[in-house]
């Protein structure tokens, strides 16, 4: 194989490398314990998560989804959180401004799985539906926790949220 086969095969495969991570979706570790125990039960072995951007494309995001978002107050960071509230739902919160609000048309509260250990809406409020990148579908390391990430109403701490949403 020449040096112009290999650089023609660069040229070619890094557009088409680029826009399968953008249109397709990435594998991202999943840093911190904002979302244990559902995901990093052991911090010392970090999950890795197939984040699907294609199936957020329609914005169809759903109660208990984990998604990932680009950060409200430090744009260049992803969060992973799971969705709590969805547009017009009434949110009790913790520690937010308001004790109790209303998640406006085209937003989304989310929370990370680990009440009290998570930069989530709790800090930085409602997020807009434009923020969210993609859905967390797949845990893919390690290969002991391989599995779906179905949308869950019962995860760990789930108890308080149930009560906490209500759909008009």
């Amino acid at each position: 194989m020449g040096v112009r086969q290999v650089v023609r095969g660069i040229l070619i495969g890094i557009p088409i490398g680029i826009s399968l991570l953008d249109t397709v979706g990435c594998i991202a570790k999943v840093d911190g314990i904002s979302m244990q125990p559902t995901l990093n039960p052991d911090v010392k072995q970090p999950d890795y998560v197939f984040l699907n951007r294609w199936a957020v494309r329609s914005q169809d995001i759903q109660r208990g989804e984990i998604v990932a978002i680009i950060s409200p107050k430090i744009p260049d960071q992803t969060l992973i959180k799971r969705v709590v509230g969805l547009s017009g739902d009434i949110i009790d919160t913790h520690g937010y401004t308001a004790d109790i609000l209303e998640v406006p048309e085209g937003h989304c509260w989310v929370e990370g799985d680990h009440v009290g250990h998570s930069m989530d809406s709790n800090t930085f409020g409602p997020i807009s539906l434009g923020l969210i990148t993609a859905k967390a579908t797949l845990i893919v390391w390690p290969p002991s926790r391989w599995q779906h990430l179905y949308p869950s109403k019962y995860h760990h701490n789930f108890s308080s949220n149930l009560v906490r949403v209500s759909v008009r």
